[in-house]
């Protein structure tokens, strides 16, 4: 058992921040939260405590979506819509991961990355090729921290590089299932690119196995005008882009992760709700690719879960501090066009969608509560407050997100295991 002393804050729920100041969280040797105190317990006076003194201690970051391989093209074609920005620039990136070798040191720097930023978990796109996929999920297992891992599914309007066939995707996706058996922290998801990168047999031999292994699913929704067009050229008999992920299986059926939404309305709104979809909200990368403004208040308001993704590389860095601002910022941008009618998102509220909601998907994470596992970050804010000694634990983190960067993080936990950012778990 441990025990750690610090100002500890945290969103049981997303309505306002829950603030222990020098308060005390005790942790089991197995790194999950026995208790959340303001004043250490009389059963455990003389104890030995970890005291972080000023500093803030937080949940850990939950990255939803995010494409590993692309973290070399961070930053770079930032003034491109998606389709010719994949053509462009993402799908010849991805083809070099049929190299092994060049696998490995992208993925060994993106897993680091993630670290260094206080993602502790994340759910990740990687390519079509089996061995770098493995790659990158024994890079989060050797470093102790989460992840969902997605072999790639992409059989039509691709490069040949990079497509696989429905077949050889079922044969690849068992052997990363087997792969990852017996490993805690580290699991797969079932990823088609999107519908018009999958045909219907691609579609429904994922929706198969998604049902067979009962695996999480991860794609992408509704995130530009285009796209949405195009899902209806390809999938007729569909009433709505997310019905033709319903109709194979992967809309709900199993625990469901779907990006962008920019343009979700009406009945396919009415499928999210109703099947459990979670809305990830990426945006930095709707705004990048000029996709749109993802009507996140609508959907809190008919009670639709939401996450976070960095959505690297449309998305140009992968600290989910920076989503949060955007998230902020976009939703007083849809305020100010709707003339006031949807009010813009409160900071515990995108710190809920970072820590507990986005951790969801992991289990009892992303919180400080009784039976979470202790994903944690300690902040030494010190250089940008140690003026400001009037402020509150709050405001104190506020201006962390809009003002801090990774320096600032002085301590990493995942699952109670403290994670260093210059070795192997």
């Amino acid at each position: 058992m441990k025990i750690y002393k610090a100002n500890i804050l945290h969103t049981p729920s997303p309505e306002c921040f829950e603030v222990y100041r020098d308060g005390y969280i005790v942790v089991d040797d197995e790194g999950f939260i026995l208790g959340l105190h303001d004043t250490l317990p009389a059963d455990m006076e003389g104890m030995p405590i970890v005291d972080f003194g000023n500093r803030l201690l937080i949940p850990a970051m939950n990255d939803m979506h995010v494409h590993a391989p692309q973290y070399a093209n961070m930053g770079v074609a930032m003034d491109m819509e998606l389709i010719p920005w994949l053509n462009t620039y993402t799908f010849p990136e991805e083809e070099k991961f049929s190299n092994e070798e060049y696998a490995q040191t992208v993925y060994h720097a993106f897993v680091a990355e993630l670290c260094r930023q206080g993602t502790m978990r994340a759910a990740v796109f990687a390519t079509t090729h089996l061995p770098a996929t493995l790659c990158l999920a024994k890079t989060f297992d050797e470093t102790g921290m989460g992840a969902l891992i997605g072999l790639v599914g992409m059989d039509r309007h691709s490069p040949e590089s990079l497509t696989n066939t429905a077949q050889s995707w079922k044969a690849d996706m068992q052997q990363l299932i087997q792969s990852l058996t017996n490993k805690a922290m580290v699991k797969p998801i079932i990823t088609p690119r999107f519908i018009p990168s999958c045909t219907p047999e691609m579609l429904q031999r994922m929706g198969e196995m998604a049902a067979q292994y009962d695996l999480p699913v991860q794609s992408h929704l509704s995130e530009n005008k285009q796209e949405i067009a195009w899902v209806q050229q390809l999938e007729p008999h569909s009433t709505c882009y997310g019905d033709a992920y319903h109709r194979y299986g992967l809309f709900g059926q199993t625990p469901t992760l779907m990006a962008h939404c920019c343009y979700t309305e009406g009945e396919e709104l009415q499928l999210m709700r109703d099947n459990d979809v979670c809305v990830v909200h990426c945006p930095t990368s709707n705004c990048n690719l000029a996709s749109g403004i993802a009507p996140i208040r609508q959907f809190l308001q008919v009670g639709l879960r939401v996450a976070l993704g960095s959505d690297v590389a449309a998305g140009h860095h992968l600290s989910i501090f920076r989503v949060m601002q955007y998230a902020v910022q976009m939703s007083k941008l849809q305020y100010a066009l709707s003339d006031g009618k949807y009010p813009f998102l409160t900071l515990s509220e995108v710190f809920h969608m970072a820590t507990k909601q986005g951790g969801s998907f992991f289990g009892k994470v992303g919180s400080f509560e009784v039976g979470y596992a202790f994903d944690a970050l300690v902040i030494d804010d010190s250089d940008i407050n140690g003026m400001c000694p009037q402020m509150n634990c709050q405001q104190r983190l506020e201006r962390f997100i809009y003002l801090g960067d990774d320096r600032h993080i002085t301590h990493r936990f995942c699952q109670g295991k403290e994670i260093s950012l210059n070795s192997k778990h």
